[in-house]
C-alpha cells in the first residue's frame, strides 16, 4: 500500500475467470497485483475454495484466530487447518501466483479457475464449484439483505 498506508485497507471485489498453465500457475488480476506485492497467503477456505491473503490481512486474520473463545480442542483443530495447511506465495514477474498441489487438489482446482474478491481477501475457485456456490448464494441474497435492513 506504500507509506503512510496505515488504516487504509484494500477492497477486493469482482469476478475473473482464468486458466491455470501446466505448472499450477494463476494470474492474479491486474487490479489486486500491487496491494499483492507484499506477498501472499493461501489456505483452505471454509466452502471448499482457496483463501488468498495479504499479508497484512493474514495477520488480522490471524489475530482473530488467537483471540477467539471456544474450546483448546477446537481450537487446535482451527490452528492445525488454518496453519498447518497454509502456503506463502509471491507475485512472479508475469503477474501470476503458484497454487499449491494440496490446496489445488483440495479445491478441486484442474484447469479452470475463477478469482473472487470477497471485501478483506480473495477466494479461488474451481469454475464448476463457484457456479454451483454463486447461484446458491444468489438464490438467497436478497433475503439476507432483506433481514438486514430490518435492523
Amino acid at each position: 500500500m506504500g507509506e503512510g498506508g496505515g488504516s487504509q485497507r484494500m477492497l477486493f471485489f469482482g469476478e475473473f475467470h482464468y486458466k491455470l498453465d501446466e505448472k499450477g500457475r494463476l494470474p492474479v488480476p491486474p487490479h489486486f497485483r500491487a496491494p499483492l506485492q507484499e506477498g501472499i497467503v493461501l489456505a483452505p477456505g471454509l466452502d471448499g475454495c482457496i483463501d488468498a491473503y495479504s499479508n497484512k490481512e493474514w495477520e488480522v486474520f490471524s489475530s482473530g484466530i488467537a483471540a477467539a473463545s471456544t474450546s483448546p480442542s477446537k481450537l487446535r483443530k482451527l490452528k492445525r487447518t488454518m496453519f498447518g495447511q497454509a502456503f506463502p506465495a509471491s507475485i512472479d514477474g508475469q503477474g501470476r501466483i503458484s497454487l499449491p498441489e494440496p490446496l489445488r487438489f483440495y479445491a478441486g482446482i484442474k484447469t479452470d479457475a475463477v478469482v473472487v474478491g470477497v471485501s478483506d481477501h480473495l477466494e479461488i475457485w474451481s469454475k464448476s464449484a463457484w457456479d454451483s456456490e454463486k447461484a446458491d448464494d444468489q438464490a438467497q441474497v436478497w433475503q439476507i439483505m432483506e433481514g438486514l435492513e430490518k435492523r
